[in-house]
């Protein structure tokens, strides 16, 4: 049987990740993943890189693109007769930029020396795994530590199954070949708006339904409240507080049942998407007397060190509490690696930002006004809109706004949120604001280079005070 120093389940965000930080710090490194590309072969990288983040990202600036030339370009001059989109190239470029990624995973392994075995992973006692490849043959290997990395999946509704044609996930809604003309979407979450997003830009009638009667419920209400504006301007049709009860079949459409307060709704489309979550990927993960558990969702139990518990085996990424974002994988992987390393690893939960990649972006880090008035804790708030910065007018981007959040004794800083253009990249300065424990002041005080969309983060630091230069306060 091999022996190896860590075995990582899972060669997703976080558990590609753990095993490269692993590897670099000397300790002979395993890691077994069941994800095959289109071509049946390994492909490296989970959810995030083959049918997630980096896809999903390459489909929205695709779609971006087109929309900018049918709408936006004129207001600079720049017009365009009979703009159309070849959906058929715009995803085999999609697709091009996964195996781009996914190979670089696999190089990344042999460069640091990480034995990749393609099949499923199982804990077995004692540190075992027992590895089933796709031919269905099965060896045994041994480790000193075991990283459980097994990621998530999209959650099926029992009245509305995936048939990968008509009533698709995620994955599904990459690789439509033509644009739908009516786009049907469950859940007005992250992946219901972007993917909504994409084929309305693209021409799409898109409508949305979402359970919840609050739109973005974990977002600032601001930013929630500017975004879903914008999102109407641009013709996503968003129903809130609409509970699907069915979805049927009906030749080359589905009809969809609906409640809401109006009573029950109907509504036929040739595509629909179904987006309300996703859900640890644990199935069939534990052997017999392991001594992991898993807990009332599924997720492998954990504390805050990323530890199950049981000696030698830990557990990071989707498949544990909290958000289920790459990003926060990353560094779970990474953490644990370096504990296993006899090093100080750690992950501050309390600043991970969270990005949606419509158009406006919206992005934020900490707390919520909401959040912070549930827990009675006195704050104080400063916002500048992205219309009175000249890059943005520039740019002929100037919806949304960045909101600073800070505590009204201290002037720490809580939380920022903002909705606007590039501030999936702009939130990165509120993050190590906030894990530097700086205040309104300091943010307010850096020199912000000008004319950038930056200069919104330093008005609203600086509003946060009623001193904001370019705004009445």
């Amino acid at each position: 049987m091999d022996k190896f120093d860590v075995i990582v389940i899972g060669g997703g965000p976080a558990g590609y990740h753990a095993a490269i930080r692993a590897a670099q710090l000397g300790l002979k490194t395993a890691c077994i993943d069941a994800y095959a590309g289109k071509d049946g072969k390994a492909a490296l990288g989970g959810t995030c890189l083959n049918v997630g983040c980096i896809p999903s990202k390459a489909l929205l600036d695709s779609s971006r693109q087109f929309w900018n030339l049918l709408h936006g370009f004129e207001a600079h001059g720049i017009s365009a007769k009979d703009a159309k989109i070849d959906v058929v190239a715009m995803v085999a470029r999609k697709e091009k930029i996964v195996k781009q990624f996914t190979g670089g995973v696999n190089l990344l392994f042999k460069g640091n020396k990480i034995t990749s075995f393609f099949g499923t992973g199982k804990l077995l006692k004692d540190r075992q795994v027992e590895i089933t490849a796709p031919d269905g043959g099965k060896q045994t290997i041994a480790a000193t530590n075991v990283i459980i990395a097994t990621g998530s999946a999209p959650i099926e509704l029992p009245f509305a199954k995936f048939d990968n044609k008509l009533i698709v996930d995620n994955a599904g809604a990459l690789d439509f070949d033509a644009v739908p003309k009516r786009l049907g979407v469950i859940g007005a979450g992250v992946i219901g708006l972007e993917l909504g997003s994409v084929w309305r830009r693209l021409g799409a009638e898109v409508t949305i339904l979402e359970a919840l009667p609050d739109f973005l419920g974990t977002a600032d209400r601001d930013a929630a409240r500017i975004a879903a504006r914008e999102f109407a301007k641009q013709g996503l049709n968003i129903h809130l507080g609409a509970k699907l009860s069915k979805a049927e079949v009906k030749g080359n459409t589905v009809e969809l049942t609906y409640t809401d307060a109006k009573g029950e709704q109907k509504l036929v489309v040739d595509k629909l998407l179904v987006a309300v979550g996703r859900r640890a990927y644990t199935a069939g993960l534990l052997g017999e007397g392991t001594g992991v558990k898993l807990d009332e969702r599924g997720r492998v139990a954990v504390d805050e060190h990323c530890w199950t518990g049981v000696e030698g085996v830990w557990a990071v990424g989707d498949c544990v509490r909290g958000a289920m974002l790459a990003h926060k994988g990353f560094e779970e992987g990474v953490a644990v690696a370096e504990l296993i390393a006899g090093k100080a690893g750690h992950v501050n939960y309390d600043t991970i930002p969270w990005v949606i990649y419509t158009e406006p972006e919206i992005a934020w880090a900490g707390k919520t006004e909401e959040e912070l008035k549930a827990a009675g804790i006195p704050y104080k708030t400063g916002t500048f809109p992205f219309a009175a910065v000249g890059r943005a007018v520039a740019m002929n981007e100037t919806a949304g706004q960045v909101k600073v959040i800070a505590h009204a004794e201290t002037d720490r800083i809580l939380g920022v949120h903002m909705v606007g253009p590039c501030v999936s990249e702009l939130i990165a300065e509120a993050v190590v604001a906030m894990e530097f424990h700086g205040s309104a002041e300091d943010l307010a005080r850096i020199v912000h280079a000008h004319p950038t969309l930056s200069e919104a983060v330093h008005e609203a630091a600086l509003s946060v005070d009623k001193r904001a230069i370019h705004k009445a306060n």
